[in-house]
């Protein structure tokens, strides 16, 4: 390790040390306010507030709620962004934290709190190395990671990619021990598509089965076939799932109702067993017309695409991680969990990073109700990120 990269590594190390009790502080203010989907309305005057102390250009309003930070670097280069995500969860805590959530059927139960306290500092340690840096940082902090209707679509149709090069995106991981960090080579996580169905039938007495036609039966047989469009028509070798998560049907023992409502997700990590889930759906709900004599409704909604890592992003990343905090660096297995960054890596080369945040003694999972990181993954991923960036914009 040359005695440049020696000089970047401490000073990039003694900001982030300087900084980090005032990111967990505010940190555990944005933890105890917590806002859901686009309302992000006082998190985002946060992060603002944040951005202006540190002198950081920015602007908000974008994708309605999102908040776009912009540092000029000391030459001319490409442009590196920076992505977190600040909506919490409409779920009820349980940590019994003196930080807890304030807000009734709220919580920051996914880390989004830590995303956007570790964004801020890696904006304040840029701004501060600024001159040392061969291209432009954008900071963005997006509203609706967790909501259908993406945050970071808005965003993208407000512009926040203009002149972006390439993006860096992460996401603190309970499951991994503070202090570690991981990556995921190439697809890294599942599309994710929603579909509501309808079957429309004719009601009647449930003594005289004949003289009406049964949605509820005709939903049994819709259901098992569905689950065989994964097991026998995706490659085996292509992780998908199709999960009917709702069904509502009729609301009395003895009439035979109308109508059957079911919805659910499909995840997959390829767009061909994506394309064939959906056209196989569609012919299956009108095979059950023919044969069940009912009348299918059937709404497909197509979601986030699958991410995908860009490899020289990751190395790139993962060089600057091991040169400073040595060997800890785990690589991951691929899921089918979504996440609307993939969006971005759909228009420019991205990468998402796993920062590890589980507390000594505790193996938690995200959206869980007694969820508590370890908030040191806050200072780590400052650093980590900030390295990183400095790096690909040598």
């Amino acid at each position: 390790m040359n005695s440049h990269v020696n000089d970047l590594n401490a000073l990039v190390q003694q900001l982030s040390s300087q900084q980090e009790e005032h990111l967990i502080e505010v940190r555990r203010d944005i933890h105890a306010h917590p806002e859901t989907g686009f309302d992000v309305v006082r998190t985002s005057g946060v992060v603002a507030r944040e951005l202006a102390s540190l002198g950081i250009e920015h602007q908000t309003g974008i994708g309605r709620t999102g908040v776009v930070g912009f540092i000029k670097g000391g030459r001319p280069g490409p442009t590196l962004l920076i992505r977190a995500d600040m909506d919490a969860l409409p779920m009820q805590e349980q940590t019994g934290l003196p930080f807890a959530s304030q807000i009734e059927g709220k919580m920051h139960a996914c880390g989004h709190d830590l995303h956007t306290a570790t964004l801020i500092g890696v904006g304040a340690i840029l701004k501060e190395i600024a001159p040392r840096l061969s291209g432009n940082v954008k900071l963005m902090f997006q509203p609706a990671e967790e909501t259908q209707e993406s945050g970071a679509a808005a965003m993208i149709v407000d512009g926040v990619l203009d002149g972006v090069d390439y993006a860096l995106g992460f996401h603190n991981y309970p499951d991994e021990p503070v202090g570690t960090f991981s990556f995921i080579r190439g697809i890294s996580n599942g599309s994710s598509d929603e579909f509501d169905i309808t079957i429309h039938a004719k009601s009647g007495h449930a003594a005289r089965p004949h003289a009406a036609i049964d949605p509820v039966v005709a939903t049994a047989h819709l259901i098992t076939q569905l689950q065989a469009i994964v097991s026998r028509e995706v490659d085996p070798m292509r992780p998908a799932v199709l999960t009917v998560g709702s069904i509502h049907g009729g609301n009395t023992h003895n009439i035979i109702p109308d109508s059957v409502a079911i919805m659910g997700t499909v995840r997959c990590q390829d767009a061909e067993s994506r394309d064939v889930i959906e056209a196989a759906m569609r012919r299956v709900c009108e095979g059950l017309e023919a044969s069940m004599r009912v009348r299918c409704e059937v709404n497909y909604v197509r979601g986030v695409p699958s991410l995908i890592n860009d490899e020289h992003i990751l190395t790139t990343t993962m060089s600057a991680i091991r040169e400073h905090y040595g060997d800890v660096v785990l690589e991951r297995e691929a899921g089918l969990g979504a996440e609307d960054f993939a969006l971005v890596g759909a228009k420019v080369p991205a990468f998402q990073l796993g920062v590890g945040s589980s507390q000594e003694g505790r193996n938690d999972r995200v959206h869980n109700s007694d969820y508590q990181p370890d908030e040191r993954c806050i200072a780590n991923g400052v650093v980590a990120l900030s390295l990183a960036a400095a790096k690909l914009l040598a």
